[in-house]
């Protein structure tokens, strides 16, 4: 079994000079007068983003609040795998594994780690608390890029198996969104005697050909399914396809890679959220420090380019959180065909990042939902 050794960030200063050498040297794009944000990210925007990343953003206060909770690595299947790590004080707390997505990483759950692992800190009820562990998918973050090939969901759900059982859990809860949804989902299937249940803030319900007595809230939710599946964003049809073609760009230009990510983050968050530049930029930074913005996008690739499609029965019961200006949103009674629901919260804030838009509701959603399970 490969070790587990402590991590902290620490970047080198020679990577942040080269860094502000690059965004210094921008060369920048020409713009077609008054198209706001139907080609993409404005150049306006972009450029505000890069001046501040240049001049005002603060790389070691960042690195400072990312190293406020213990970090590990090890290698398991041949992949480095990052992760957080943080017991609770509470001597009957709940194992929990966070699961993060694209264009996400492990920093997302900063907000939530201390208020799950310790809720007696920060006004909640002792009882509901988690020994909190959030990996970085191999190929984003810190946990460096893959070096083979067949990373695709079911291998990181039995790389999420092997952590779990490296850190001595035996009984645990799952939890995730985007491609933490498909991933937590395998790990159900893959470790059904420990996973005690299932919390997602994702999750497409495709009808599979029976359409059943919809609401006419639910027939719009459907349509609007149907249309995200039935034609693939830009952005995800070149990570399926020609991951390696896109990672030029997003090696070599600072950017290219905040302007990649940019985009979705405008794009899939409720537009009341205040997710602030400078946690937009951490993210950015975690991709270009650790060169995954091609690896990470291998995952898609790598999964087949699936989007969707009816999902197997979920082994272990789920409770599902909705935010209204994510992607899709979920039906109940497709959900309930396939899985054993015994919770559903619609919220009325909220995008497709709750953990970086309202993570006070995803950390709200997760205690009730396991306070079932308990």
């Amino acid at each position: 079994m490969a070790d587990i050794v402590a991590f902290r960030a620490q970047v080198p200063q020679a990577d942040l000079d080269d860094l502000a050498g690059r965004l210094a040297r921008t060369r920048w794009p020409d713009e077609l007068p008054g198209v706001g944000w139907d080609h993409g990210i404005p150049l306006a925007r972009t450029r505000e983003l890069a001046e501040y990343w240049r001049t005002g953003y603060d790389w070691r206060a960042q690195e400072a609040r990312l190293n406020e909770f213990p970090q590990f690595t090890t290698e398991i299947d041949g992949a480095n795998v990052h992760f957080y790590h943080v017991r609770s004080p509470e001597p009957d707390a709940l194992p929990l594994i966070l699961t993060h997505g694209w264009p996400s990483t492990s920093a997302d759950f900063l907000d939530m780690i201390g208020p799950l692992s310790d809720p007696r800190a920060h006004g909640g009820d002792p009882a509901d608390a988690f020994h909190v562990v959030v990996p970085s998918i191999p190929g984003f973050g810190f946990s460096g890029p893959t070096r083979d090939r067949g990373w695709d969901v079911p291998r990181v759900a039995r790389a999420w198996g092997e952590l779990m059982r490296r850190l001595g859990y035996e009984r645990y809860g799952a939890q995730g969104g985007d491609f933490g949804w498909p991933i937590s989902h395998e790990l159900a299937l893959q470790e059904r005697e420990s996973v005690i249940g299932l919390h997602l803030n994702y999750l497409p319900t495709p009808s599979g050909g029976e359409d059943g007595d919809l609401t006419e809230e639910e027939r719009a939710r459907l349509d609007r399914m149907r249309n995200y599946l039935a034609e693939p964003a830009g952005y995800w049809r070149m990570q399926s396809t020609r991951p390696q073609t896109l990672a030029y760009g997003l090696s070599d230009s600072p950017v290219a890679q905040l302007a990649w990510i940019a985009d979705k983050v405008a794009e899939w968050s409720d537009p009341a959220s205040e997710i602030s530049d400078d946690r937009l930029l951490t993210t950015v930074m975690l991709y270009w420090l650790n060169g995954t913005g091609g690896s990470s996008s291998r995952l898609h690739r790598e999964s087949g380019g699936k989007r969707g499609g009816r999902p197997l029965p979920c082994p272990v019961p789920l409770g599902v959180a909705v935010f209204p200006h994510d992607l899709v949103l979920p039906i109940r009674q497709f959900a309930e065909r396939v899985h054993d629901v015994v919770h559903w919260t619609e919220f009325d804030r909220g995008g497709h990042l709750p953990a970086l838009e309202v993570p006070e509701l995803l950390t709200g959603d997760v205690r009730a939902f396991f306070r079932l399970l308990r």
